[in-house]
């Protein structure tokens, strides 16, 4: 009978094969990159084109097998018929063709993660390799049939287990990354990342469920299963802060995935970047779903006839701008249904040509088209004309718009009347301030309502114009080399030519607004607005989302506190399907279950059943008489928490939240307590992180939403209650902050806040 150490040699055998085959496969795709790049610009410019996209080709494939180097082979299943089936990161062949590893994402691979004792799928053991490097250093199997050989074996050798792969890699320090979960993948996970691409996706699940691992899981699946059409059209991921788009941006690539456009909603837009933040209440009034009727009163207000009307002299004729023509002319253009920055183009064309036609009524004969000609040029540069076409229908930027709309609150009661005073007073602010977060969304509408400004759509058409004549030669230098069907295709040849690298999609992805996506995945979906909904909508019309998110820790007084007063008017009842994860992965039981019954009690639908860890003393809540000494003891734990958790390897990471405006006296107190610890050395190490490396932070409930941490100091929480603008925001605020650790939460307080608030 094989002992422990033997099962652990037979599979470094394996592992040592993928590796190898790996190892094989790079050198190959290196060697064929070389051998192109050797042959420089000789030949024609059909053999210069192919060997350039073959050279594209190699390098994807290499960045591809880079990118699976860390866990290559997580995995093996064992059959009623005696094969055995290795899974891994991607699928391998060796040089005849046998398998090597199987793809997580095959169909063969399903039963790595959804087979049980009872729906086995003719499974009869599951193996969970781990590996340090490219050493394996523990399996662990489960059995699935319990008259199969495979259970005296796996008993005697010590390796019959079911959860404890799951188990190690929760009790890992954290690293500032979020990791996969493709080894640790659980069966109702699987079913929901597996799901099909046409319908939006709602994963629904409390802090530490996993949620967004399924959500990147998912993306890499759907990329895996329908390459085809996603590779032209892409995935746009959506998160709540670029802190946290930088702690998940390692996961896709680890599963083989590359080209993703990650985006926050401040800075959705392409060449637009938000820095600024509204009050709650501000921002809950802009992502009101009536603001698009307040955009479209805006942009239709500077559709009108002016009061004053100009009459222009030309060869010794009045020619005299009618109401009645401009009248005409507005509807022509409406009736175009074009944006209105192009629809003004046939607003102006119409109004030149009343024009002439008044001057061509005061004539005893027929004019010949010269003379036509040259008035409408006269007509064209007057400027009593320009202004008033401009008065008439005016070009306009969106963001000119938007800081119009805020500057005026005369101008925004008319558009808005359903805004109180004391709504209007708070949206209000000078022209030219900062664009907001809020604002986004409704740039984003009033861009779809103007169009480009003319002076950029003039570019653009230009740009379009010449890619369109350019494409039409490539297809012509294919057809003639005969390579036409082949693996290079008009489009990807002219990518060559202008010198586009292997993402070529995601780069015009993220440069034109415009852009349709062939599916989208939201992170914290919860806080979205009505207005951000439309903005998302517009770039997916297709409606395949991927939507993660909490509605018990939703802190935006307009999101989501039901998935489904949200969701139906967007995808219509039957367009969209909610999963709900219950198991919290992340926190210790006895952190769960604090949070759990503080959430619980204050209203909030709770989603997690259970936890799958006991800490013992992984909770601390500490009342002291004041302040002072709140700030003392606060800096203290974060000194003792970052020697226990922080390591000068660049893993272990401590939080330490609060209200913000006890953030910079709780600041000096945990830095001073630190230095005294580790030294001054070290502690100005620590200070000087950027803000997604910092391994020591201090922040407020929303600066950590989807993050983790080993550890959780949470500071004053009733402050927190105080100051949030309801008491569910609240809730959901001290709920997020509270789910935050892997291993250690403590609550540092006045007796005064404690009596306060009960938690």
């Amino acid at each position: 009978m094989s002992n422990y150490s033997s099962q652990l040699r037979d599979e470094q055998h394996a592992v040592d094969r993928a590796y190898g085959r790996l190892d094989e496969l790079r050198a190959q795709a290196w060697k064929r990159l070389e051998r192109v790049r050797a042959a420089g610009s000789h030949g024609s410019p059909t053999q210069r084109t192919e060997r350039d996209s073959f050279a594209t080709m190699y390098e994807d494939r290499l960045t591809q097998l880079r990118a699976v180097e860390d866990r290559l082979v997580f995995g093996r299943l064992d059959d009623s018929k005696g094969t055995r089936r290795y899974i891994g990161r991607i699928g391998l062949s060796s040089a005849e063709h046998e398998p090597i590893l199987t793809d997580w994402r095959a169909d063969a691979a399903r039963p790595f993660y959804e087979a049980t004792p009872a729906h086995r799928s003719g499974i009869v053991m599951r193996r969970h390799i781990t590996l340090r490097f490219r050493e394996v250093v523990g399996i662990e199997d489960e059995v699935l049939d319990v008259h199969a050989s495979q259970v005296g074996e796996a008993s005697a050798s010590g390796t019959l287990t079911g959860e404890g792969a799951l188990l190690a890699s929760l009790s890992t320090r954290r690293t500032g990354k979020m990791t996969d979960i493709v080894a640790t993948i659980q069966a109702e996970q699987d079913r929901i990342i597996r799901a099909p691409l046409n319908r939006a996706v709602v994963v629904q699940g409390g802090p530490g469920t996993g949620k967004t691992a399924v959500a990147l899981h998912r993306a890499a699946y759907l990329l895996y299963t329908h390459r085809k059409m996603l590779q032209r059209s892409g995935v746009l991921v959506v998160g709540p802060s670029p802190s946290f788009l930088h702690y998940i941006d390692q996961v896709l690539p680890s599963l083989g995935e590359t080209g993703v456009v990650s985006r926050t909603m401040a800075n959705l837009i392409p060449g637009v970047e938000a820095g600024a933040v509204d009050s709650p209440r501000a921002a809950a009034l802009k992502g009101d779903k009536r603001m698009a009727t307040v955009i479209a009163n805006a942009v239709a207000a500077r559709e009108r006839v002016p009061q004053s009307l100009p009459s222009v002299k030309i060869n010794g004729f009045v020619v005299p701008m009618l109401a009645s023509d401009i009248a005409t002319a507005l509807n022509d253009a409406k009736r175009t249904r074009h944006p209105h920055n192009k629809a003004r183009e046939t607003f102006v064309d119409s109004m030149l040509h009343f024009m002439v036609m008044r001057y061509t009524e005061q004539l005893d004969y027929d004019p010949e088209r010269s003379e036509l000609a040259q008035v409408r040029s006269t007509l064209r540069m007057s400027d009593d004309v320009r202004r008033a076409l401009n008065l008439a229908w005016l070009p306009m930027t969106a963001q000119w718009l938007i800081d119009d709309l805020w500057a005026k609150p005369h101008k925004l009661r008319r558009y808005a009347p359903w805004l109180s005073d004391d709504d209007i007073a708070e949206l209000t602010r000078e022209k030219g301030s900062p664009l907001t977060v809020s604002d986004v969304p409704l740039l984003d509408e009033a861009m779809e309502l103007l169009g480009p400004d003319p002076r950029e759509a003039e570019a653009r058409n230009r740009k379009a114009a010449q890619r369109r004549q350019d494409e039409e030669f490539a297809k012509e230098t294919l057809a003639q080399a005969g390579i036409g069907s082949g693996i290079v295709s008009s489009s990807m040849l002219l990518d060559q030519i202008n010198g586009l690298d292997e993402d070529t999609t995601a780069q015009r992805a993220a440069s034109e607004r415009e852009w349709t996506f062939g599916h989208i995945v939201i992170d914290e979906a919860q806080e979205l607005t009505a207005m951000d909904w439309r903005a998302l909508i517009r770039r997916c019309p297709s409606r395949s989302f991927t939507i993660v998110g909490d509605i018990a820790q939703t802190s935006a007084l307009a999101g989501s506190r039901s998935w489904r007063k949200m969701l139906d008017p967007l995808f219509g009842p039957e367009g969209w399907d909610l999963n709900e994860l219950t198991i919290d992965y992340r926190n210790p039981q006895e952190v769960s279950d604090l949070a759990s019954r503080f959430a619980q009690g204050e209203g909030l639908y709770i989603s997690t059943v259970k936890a799958v860890r006991h800490i013992p003393d992984s909770v601390e809540n500490i009342a002291l008489p004041d302040l002072g000494q709140v700030m003392q003891t606060a800096g203290e734990y974060a000194a003792d928490l970052a020697t226990r958790f922080v390591s000068e390897d660049g893993t272990g990471r401590i939080a330490v939240i609060a209200d913000r405006e006890l953030l910079p006296r709780l600041g000096d107190a945990v830095w001073r307590c630190v230095a005294q610890r580790l030294g001054e050395h070290r502690t100005e190490s620590l200070r000087a992180q950027a803000a997604w490396e910092s391994q020591v932070s201090l922040c407020t409930p929303q600066d950590v939403k989807g993050l983790e941490f080993d550890a959780v100091v949470v500071v004053e929480p009733g402050l927190i209650e105080d100051n949030a603008p309801s008491r569910l925001v609240a809730a959901s605020d001290l709920y997020v902050a509270m789910t935050r650790p892997t291993q250690k939460l403590v609550l540092v307080r006045t007796q005064d806040d404690l009596d306060h608030l009960a938690i």
